[in-house]
């Protein structure tokens, strides 16, 4: 196997990581463990690292490459990335949705359901959702550009979840969406995902305001 063709392999692996919400914010990536995980030499892996950071998934830092450590300005640059492009985004959803694509979503929120406070738990079923519409998004183009911000929200998730007022939030904005996708409403799924976005951004300028998040 070429160098490229591990650098495309691991870049994958990696994302699919990302993704999937199994590298926590202070998680660090670090070339030669990484390398040792996959059975081959630094070089592809740090490619591949790099390229995610030119993605947008992970920056560097001194330690290694992590998730984005983001000021709350760019933050706000995040939402407003989302209130233009998921709304549309889950009204093609409700439109393409399969009877599979609606049981991954319903067995991912009922693991966030019965998370309790188990934090990892609670995100491993908010990101199995989210994952879930976003394979069904056909739009290669934009599902793309609403992923290469994920990682930014996995932060953003991260720093809120502990307080269980946003996980109720989530899993209000969990159910509602799931509602939409059910019968097959775009409008209903645009409207809620809108409204989705603006109750997580009020629940992380709470927390700032209140000191919950550094």
């Amino acid at each position: 196997m070429t160098r490229a063709s591990h650098r495309t392999r691991i870049h994958d692996a990696l994302r699919s990581r990302l993704l999937q919400g199994e590298i926590v914010p202070d998680m660090r990536l670090v070339d030669h463990a990484i390398a040792a995980e996959m059975g081959v030499s630094r070089m592809p892996v740090r490619e591949a690292l790099m390229q995610l950071v030119c993605e947008g998934y992970l920056e560097s830092t001194s330690r290694g490459f992590a998730l984005p450590n983001l000021t709350p300005d760019r933050i706000a640059e995040v939402f407003v990335l989302r209130r233009l492009l998921e709304p549309h985004a889950v009204a093609a959803v409700a439109r393409d949705r399969t009877e599979a694509d609606l049981e991954a979503m319903r067995s991912a929120m009922t693991l966030a359901e019965a998370a309790g406070p188990d934090v990892a738990a609670f995100h491993r079923g908010a990101e199995g959702f989210r994952n879930g519409w976003l394979k069904v998004v056909h739009n290669t183009e934009l599902r793309q550009s609403i992923q290469r911000y994920s990682g930014q929200v996995q932060s953003v998730r991260f720093a809120t979840l502990p307080g269980p007022e946003a996980r109720a939030t989530i899993l209000a904005g969990l159910r509602t969406l799931y509602t939409a996708f059910e019968s097959a409403d775009g409008l209903a799924a645009q409207d809620r995902m809108l409204r989705f976005i603006y109750d997580a951004e009020d629940s992380y300028r709470r927390g700032l305001a209140t000191g919950l998040i550094a």
